[in-house]
């Protein structure tokens, strides 16, 4: 049987107290819709449709073509909503699950047993349910007895009898496609707040003979919805907690799983450990044997095997095999360390290749360059690389010495197994094999202390 499916997306999400619509508000470093449209796209769907209203052209930039857009113009319920999706879906034979990009913690699990469970049991439409440790605030499931649902009571209309319940609404859906529809024109704004409701459309089927089922999922955590602030953090932590589980149970070492972050996206290999207080975002790339130190954040980068990051910050970098950071180094947009390369304290690297085996120990930038194998970079120097309009290159080859505090002024090319002196200013290219020296000669000058301030303060110890 086909599947469709709609995600509502159309709410303004007043109390996160936010300008930016609330679906796109990030758990686990993604936004909020796009967990949700990871999770239908792993159902193989024939169509997604995804309603979007309060910042709709920001929702549907995120959204991409991912999924088919239709827009509510008028906040008027969920019901109205989903009525949005009609042209998209109404001539279609199958069964459509509704989703709210609010609720982004679903399993693809879950979803795929609420699924065959309606195809199944020949429902009309299939309410996805849990038992609430406090169920208080959600709608409760109201059986009869031979435990078929009769209808979602909220709690404001609820006797204390049904307030009693534990077993609530999640606000997904499994509707047979072309019922659904035919629903929601009969559903009434008759009520105090004068929206449709989607729910009505239960006791509206119910009525007409059809059967109203319920499917009760394992974990009552998935059904987490953002509506708030702290809401958003219990869901970032449930699904950090999910996320770091998977990461061990996968054979990575977390010291602390408390306090390290990974987003969804990571991939981490075995045997890598990771010390408290790391995080790891974005598109990021772990390799096997892998060691990060407290402090470290690493974004949209690759690390490949047996590296060893020490309390350093990577963006859109690559460091390669058995490859050292820091600690105190700084990687970003297209840092590029080779196999065995060396970045140490407090070093900077933008837009440039640091060969094989090549060391740049200390305090030292380099940036818009490419190095060669085994070159070794002396402390505090700078690659010199912009004049205020234009970045310029600096090419080095294999095996060669830069002394420290050299200033090279890009565009250079110093060729393999070249020098330059320490303290050296380098504006002209350096041959193979040669040394360039660019610093003025010492001048000593005797007795020069007896014409200072500090002969005066201290005068002269023989």
């Amino acid at each position: 049987m086909d599947r469709y499916i709609v995600i509502l997306a159309a709410g303004k999400g007043t109390r996160m107290k936010s300008d930016m619509p609330k679906v796109l508000h990030q758990v686990g470093g993604k936004a909020m819709v796009e967990m949700v449209l990871d999770a239908s796209e792993a159902l193989n769907p024939k169509k997604i449709v995804t309603i979007v209203g309060h910042g709709g052209d920001q929702v549907r930039q995120t959204i991409g073509d991912r999924s088919a857009v239709v827009e509510q113009k008028e906040q008027l319920g969920t019901g109205h909503a989903i009525l949005m999706a009609e042209p998209e879906l109404d001539d279609l034979s199958g069964m459509t699950l509704i989703a709210s990009g609010d609720a982004p913690l679903f399993t693809v699990d879950t979803l795929n047993r609420l699924f065959d469970f309606h195809a199944q049991s020949g429902n009309a439409v299939t309410v996805l349910t849990a038992q609430a440790p406090d169920p208080t605030g959600y709608g409760r499931i109201v059986r009869d007895e031979q435990g078929n649902v009769v209808r979602i009571v909220e709690q404001k209309d609820a006797t204390p009898e049904e307030a009693a319940i534990h077993e609530i609404n999640t606000g997904v859906y499994v509707f047979d496609n072309k019922l659904l529809f035919k629903s929601l024109h009969e559903v009434t704004n008759d009520n105090a707040q004068g929206e449709y409701y989607l729910p009505d459309t239960l006791e509206i089927l119910r009525n007409e003979g059809y059967t109203v089922g319920a499917y009760i999922m394992d974990d009552f955590d998935e059904s987490m919805g953002v509506n708030d602030r702290v809401a958003l953090a219990k869901a970032n932590k449930v699904l950090r907690d999910r996320t770091n589980e998977a990461h061990m149970r996968a054979g990575v070492t977390l010291i602390d799983p408390a306090t390290t972050y990974i987003d969804v996206d990571v991939k981490i290999g075995p045997d890598t450990v990771i010390e408290p207080n790391v995080v790891l975002k974005g598109k990021t790339t772990i390799g096997s044997r892998v060691y990060l130190t407290s402090g470290t954040q690493i974004r949209d980068s690759d690390v490949e095997d047996d590296a060893q990051i020490d309390a350093s910050h990577l963006e859109e970098a690559h460091v390669g095999k058995a490859a050292t950071i820091g600690p105190f180094a700084h990687l970003r947009p297209k840092a590029d360390l080779a196999e065995k390369a060396h970045a140490g304290n407090f070093v900077e690297v933008k837009n440039a290749q640091l060969g094989k085996g090549s060391k740049m120990g200390h305090l030292s930038y380099l940036g818009d360059a490419t190095v060669g194998e085994d070159v070794n970079i002396g402390a505090g120097t700078i690659f010199v690389n912009y004049d205020g309009k234009h970045k310029y290159h600096t090419t080095i080859g294999d095996r060669s010495f830069i002394g420290s505090n050299t200033k090279i002024i890009a565009p250079v090319t110093i060729g393999k197994e070249a020098l330059t002196a320490a303290g050296s200013t380098i504006t002209d290219d350096i041959p193979d094999h040669a040394m360039g020296i660019a610093r003025s000669r010492q001048t000593v000058k005797p007795d020069f202390w007896k014409r200072t301030a500090l002969f005066e303060k201290f005068g002269q110890q023989d």
